[in-house]
């Protein structure tokens, strides 16, 4: 009886070591599992004098600014890769011309677009602006595969609100610009487009100098600062 008892411990202490062995075993497994794939994003900036930065340096204008922040929130290994067209005096049909000409791949992950501004200091015709702004939208979209959630539009910022506006007529141009503006927030609430509203930051230039340009006439890199803090919630979303 002893006999069997012995064997029968011996029995169930063995099982409770083997056991105890396979899982620690099982723990010491290596993790194979494969590290996050690198990104690389691609932006695209459509505009004028706003968007190609006139009178700050090229990592102070606004599409840069947004590709540095979105830089920060991701990994090291993550690239952003910035096209820009756009140039100071550009209209509606310019920025058309242009892009056509410049072709470029239609496989971007981002695009913003901010124009108009020269529309109204030319005096070009408002129905013209409408007609055109509606086919660079088009166009935008086009230029990140047709998906349009990933198209931000960009309000036209106020230079009345500054010392070359303030020599103009400046009333006259915060009235028109807010036309422009109207129209275009209009159009992307009706076609679900995103829009943000920068103008009434530019609308504080007067009180506070530091967000007007040396030119006394174009945003500031603050200016273009506080324009980022408002895009790149929209971008991150995008991109993510």
């Amino acid at each position: 009886m002893k006999q069997l008892l012995k064997i029968i411990v011996f029995t169930v202490s063995f099982g409770v070591v083997f056991y105890g062995c396979i899982s620690n075993n099982s723990d010491e497994t290596p993790n194979t599992e494969n590290p996050a794939t690198p990104k690389n994003f691609k932006l695209i900036a459509l505009g004028d004098s706003y968007t190609i930065g006139q009178s700050v340096c090229e990592n102070c204008r606004f599409p840069a600014q947004l590709k540095d922040s979105l830089q920060t929130r991701y990994t090291t290994l993550d690239t952003f890769n910035l096209e820009i067209i756009a140039q100071t005096g550009w209209t509606t049909t310019n920025l058309k011309n242009a892009i056509s000409s410049a072709n470029p791949p239609n496989d971007f992950d981002l695009v913003t677009l901010l124009i108009g501004v020269n529309n109204q200091y030319q005096n070009k015709p408002f129905e013209l602006y409408k007609t055109e702004f509606i086919e660079l939208v088009d166009t935008a979209i086009s230029l990140v595969g047709g998906n349009a959630s990933k198209l931000i539009v960009v309000s036209i910022p106020d230079y009345a609100y500054t010392p070359f506006g303030q020599a103009s007529n400046a009333l006259n141009i915060s009235t028109q610009l807010e036309l422009y503006n109207t129209y275009a927030q209009t159009y992307c609430a009706d076609n679900n487009l995103k829009y943000v509203y920068i103008t009434d930051i530019t609308q504080q230039g007067l009180d506070n100098p530091a967000l007007v340009a040396t030119d006394n006439l174009h945003p500031s890199t603050l200016a273009y600062t506080k324009f980022v803090e408002r895009i790149l919630p929209l971008a991150l979303d995008i991109l993510e």
